[in-house]
């Protein structure tokens, strides 16, 4: 067995790092391209990407980032020096998956090669565009959701957009292997997953992540938990004998295979059950937030911890989807300004110094969780204030280290760090 299996069946056993070290949306120190099969290439970076040798050109399932051509590029290379990519598959439209073909289109117009052909979903162009339309506004929220530097960080403005496109399901031919493509909404609504038969080989792009699935991420546009579970429980009736995952490390072997897809699928389908069950006797947003479970039977499975997404955020994913974004309170349908409302709440409890000593008071006893709500207000009331961005600093340092959840984690973090330099917020004007 190779570095890259021998860790995967540690995951497996439960035994990684996968909250730091090993933590399924970064890289893993001194894991490099590796060979996990015959003819089969896996590279870890923050996402994943695969090659596949065909007998007549590579494929790749997924290309990385624009941070990963090199290492991309220079794995393939090491392993298949004189092999030209003929094509890749784009598993969704995110821009760590997105970017690694450029240095082998330049390579072929060196070697006289015709150049990858990119295949993805129909949906995927107009995700680039809305990228470009969006540009400041997704340079800020990924500087709070990865801790990415906020004087230097830019999301890219060009795309390299596929050149074959396709609804529901298509395949493609390439040497002796065939690539079977088709369409889920899961994580976005341009997902696809895509069954190489020959080789008993599945790519489930970010349909599988190694963690709870990123199916609720405050920043990010609407995401599809029952869409999602049918994709995964199509893709466990396959029968695959490798399964190259879109974040974390590969999972080996039928049976492994079927049982962490079929778990993900009920994951999934018990929080969008329970919050429509909910939703439909009335209960506001904030009842069913609270209420909401994930199934104690999957709350152990080293595949399923809440390392980068968060089940609440699922939940209010959920509820955005089924029930738009009012909460159910109905202070909140016209609200005043936020700091309007921190202001009249400061006073009527005796300015901020009081507000901070039941802060530290609520801290010091472990309820960090109502003593964020606290320093916000106060920061709101009095932004100049250095004690309360002292105290904000601290609690949500605190809070932070309490996070499983990466994702938590690092706008907590964010918060902190934004007070220390004595403002609300980094990437933005607060």
């Amino acid at each position: 067995m190779g570095k890259i299996s021998d860790l995967a069946e540690r995951h497996w056993q439960g035994d990684g790092d996968l909250v730091f070290g090993e933590h399924p949306v970064r890289p893993i120190a001194d894991l490099a391209a590796e060979e996990i099969a015959d003819g089969v290439l896996y590279i870890k970076s923050i996402a994943s990407m695969s090659a596949l040798d065909t007998g007549d050109g590579l494929v790749m399932l997924d290309t990385g980032g624009m941070f990963d051509r090199d290492v991309v590029y220079d794995g393939v290379r090491a392993w298949r020096p004189d092999s030209p990519l003929t094509d890749a598959v784009y598993s969704h439209h995110h821009i760590d998956h997105v970017f690694g073909t450029a240095r082998f289109e330049a390579e072929a117009v060196d070697r006289g090669w015709v150049g990858p052909t990119v295949y993805g979903h129909a949906a995927i162009p107009d995700h680039f565009r809305r990228y470009q339309r969006t540009r400041g506004w997704n340079s800020a929220i990924n500087k709070r959701q990865f801790g990415l530097p906020v004087e230097s960080f830019e999301w890219p403005g060009e795309y390299r957009f596929p050149d074959v496109t396709y609804d529901d399901h298509m395949t493609f031919r390439r040497g002796t292997l065939t690539f079977e493509l088709h369409h889920a909404r899961g994580e976005t609504d341009d997902a696809t997953w895509t069954w190489v038969p020959e080789a008993r080989i599945l790519h489930p792009g970010d349909l599988f992540i190694w963690a709870v699935p990123n199916a609720g991420n405050p920043q990010k546009v609407q995401r599809y938990l029952s869409d999602w579970a049918v994709a995964l429980r199509k893709m466990a009736g396959m029968g695959a004998d490798i399964m190259v995952s879109g974040h974390g490390l590969p999972v080996f072997g039928a049976d492994r295979i079927a049982v962490a897809l079929s778990d993900t699928a009920d994951l999934l389908d018990s929080i969008e059950t329970q919050v429509l069950e909910l939703m439909n006797t009335g209960a506001t947003l904030d009842r069913v937030i609270h209420e909401v479970e994930v199934p104690a039977r999957l709350a152990d499975r080293p595949y399923l911890r809440p390392v980068y997404d968060h089940p609440q955020f699922l939940v209010r994913n959920v509820w955005r989807r089924y029930g738009g974004w009012y909460d159910g309170e109905p202070d909140q349908l016209l609200p005043a300004p936020r700091r309007q409302q921190a202001k009249e709440w400061v006073d009527m409890a005796g300015g901020v110094s009081a507000v901070l000593r039941r802060a530290a008071e609520l801290a010091g006893s472990g309820d960090l969780r109502l003593a964020c709500h606290l320093v916000e207000y106060a920061v709101l009331a009095e932004p100049e204030s250095d004690a309360a961005h002292d105290a904000r600093a601290d609690v949500y340092a605190r809070r932070a280290a309490e996070q499983e959840s990466s994702m938590a984690r690092n706008l907590m973090v964010h918060a902190a760090e934004a007070s220390l330099r004595r403002r609300r917020d980094l990437a933005g004007p607060g």
